[in-house]
């Protein structure tokens, strides 16, 4: 079975809210509503839309911990299609904080009539821009799960809205909350690795049975417990109308109206700590490739994916897995001129490796080190904690994982899905939010810029001066250069 997206006429992704009349009601709200940070004399009144597997096993049960703690929060509603999820996560917040919350299947009339500060947004991707728009429209801080949207032009969407809204908003990428990604950063804007030129990094999984069908289907399932239509979104624009399907519900992120697979569900969290770790944001360039090489069970989304992204600064991500193969795992690393910092996989590490390069290239001696870093037990919890920080202080550049940062996450690992689909190469007009297969001139402004001999361009923050960005110019060079009638340039 393959599903294919509406037409791009079709999506509402663009609209201000998801029909007029939610627009209004939303807007409404927020207009006699006054959100203020939490301080010592109140409390922040959270709402879950779509808690299902994440949603309840991550922003449901941290956020109950937290409760646990001390933290002056209340979980106050759940807002789920599926009854039975429904009421299983509302009475597991009741019993875990003796608040009972409401329960209800739109989320709208959630935001409506709990008098919220903020909303843990955990449904399927193509809900995510939709949701988090009118919650920001409502005056409402947002926790959404990776990744933040379905497209770039939606992320650009919730990019604008949140700067607009002044709210603060944090995006489900976890790993984001490792100390280690601010501290590489300084590290190679004071040019440890002298110029940057690149990262790789991997997500790589294996199963018996493909994956995401490891989801249980229940029979449990079925139109009778779960708004199919409202799951869908069809009315908004959100997907094609199709027949109700366990596999579809459960699964969702192996067929594309929904998801897309591991570049939005695995790639992104890797993609999102390298960015974070380089300081660098939107691509210039992006080429994906792959295929479903193995894996033949109905999906639409690849086993084997490679997603290539070239950026302004000089600097070429990599990203690369299969889901058929996890033992032979590429390192996460990042490189420069100068050396290497080798982080190994997963994010569960108290250290990483910088391993230099020859001192005939370098001119400088430099030892291989193990640089330490302080371990995370559970960063899930450390991320909803940061998230609630910053909502008590209002400031939402206190986040791990703002939306500039999803945004930039979701141009890399998106137009890669669309290169591999369609084969295209896409390039991005950072200034303007524009998306192209219209080459620019990508490989001739780098021809000019080396007939130039021009000076080197580097991450954003660079202090390093020209350090580990410059060549050694041999004395023989001087001999180089065209003959213009039949003279040497090296005279005689």
């Amino acid at each position: 079975m393959t599903h294919e997206i509406p037409p791009a006429n079709r999506r509402s992704f663009l609209k201000e809210s998801s029909s007029a009349a939610a627009a209004l009601s939303v807007l409404g709200l927020a207009t006699h509503r006054t959100h203020a940070a939490a301080n010592a004399n109140e409390r922040m009144r959270i709402g879950f839309i779509g808690p299902g597997g994440r949603g309840f096993g991550a922003h449901v049960k941290s956020l109950c911990e937290l409760h646990a703690s001390g933290r002056k929060i209340d979980l106050v509603g759940v807002a789920e299609v599926y009854e039975t999820q429904r009421n299983m996560v509302a009475d597991y917040i009741k019993d875990k904080t003796g608040t009972e919350p409401g329960r209800y299947v739109d989320y709208q009339e959630m935001i409506e009539k709990e008098n919220l500060d903020a909303v843990c947004i955990g449904t399927p991707d193509h809900w995510h821009h939709n949701q988090t728009v009118d919650a920001l429209k409502a005056g409402l801080n947002v926790y959404c799960e990776k990744p933040m949207t379905k497209t770039v032009e939606e992320a650009f969407s919730v990019e604008k809205h949140w700067k607009d809204s002044g709210k603060v908003m944090q995006v489900g990428v976890q790993s984001t909350s490792l100390p280690v990604w601010d501290e590489v950063r300084a590290l190679l804007q004071e040019g440890k690795l002298g110029k940057v030129l690149g990262f790789q990094t991997e997500y790589f999984r294996n199963s018996d049975v493909g994956q995401w069908r490891y989801y249980k289907l229940l029979k449990d399932m079925k139109p009778s417990t779960i708004d199919w239509q409202r799951w869908l979104g069809t009315k908004e624009g959100l997907a094609p109308d199709v027949p109700f399907d366990r596999a579809v519900y459960k699964q969702w992120r192996r067929f594309w109206p929904f998801g897309s697979g591991m570049f939005t569900d695995l790639f992104v969290h890797r993609t999102t700590a390298m960015l974070k770790a380089t300081g660098l944001r939107l691509p210039g360039r992006v080429v994906g490739a792959g295929g479903i090489f193995m894996e033949y069970d109905g999906r639409d989304v690849p086993d084997v994916a490679t997603v290539v992204a070239d950026f302004n600064a000089g600097v070429q991500g990599l990203v690369t897995a299969t889901m058929c193969n996890q033992e032979s795992r590429i390192n996460q690393l990042i490189r420069g001129h100068y050396g290497t910092f080798a982080f190994g996989n997963g994010e569960g590490f108290d250290g990483f490796d910088f391993i230099p390069e020859r001192g005939p290239v370098t001119h400088v001696r430099q030892e291989e080190e193990r640089i330490k870093t302080k371990p995370v037990a559970n960063t899930t919890l450390a991320h909803f904690a940061n998230w609630l920080d910053a909502c008590e202080a209002n400031e939402p550049m206190k986040c791990n994982n703002p939306p500039d940062l999803g945004a930039a996450a979701i141009a890399v690992v998106i137009l890669g899905a669309q290169s591999y689909r369609q084969g295209n190469v896409f390039f991005v007009d950072e200034e303007h939010r524009k998306i192209s297969t219209q080459d620019p001139g990508w490989a001739k402004q780098w021809e000019e810029l080396s007939a130039a001999r021009a000076d080197v361009r580097h991450i954003p923050g660079w202090t390093a001066g020209d350090y580990g960005s410059k060549l050694v110019e041999p004395d023989y060079m001087a001999t180089a250069g065209p003959w213009i009638d039949g003279k040497d340039p090296a005279g005689g």
